[in-house]
């Protein structure tokens, strides 16, 4: 069993200058949309994780 995601941490979630909050930036269709903005999103297929020592050993 998976554990539940949490948007804050992937790599996906990011803020969003024209709107002035953070957005999903993943295509979500309508019911992935409608999950997304309820708060019932567990388990995202599109979770990846943001790990920025990752980002940053590439720039070495």
């Amino acid at each position: 069993m998976k554990s539940k995601t949490n948007c804050d941490n992937c790599v996906y979630y990011d803020f969003d200058d024209e709107l002035d909050y953070y957005v999903c930036m993943m295509k979500l269709d309508q019911d992935e949309m409608e999950q997304f903005m309820n708060y019932r999103f567990d388990n995202c297929p599109y979770f990846k994780l943001y790990d920025e020592y990752k980002t940053v050993k590439k720039q070495n």
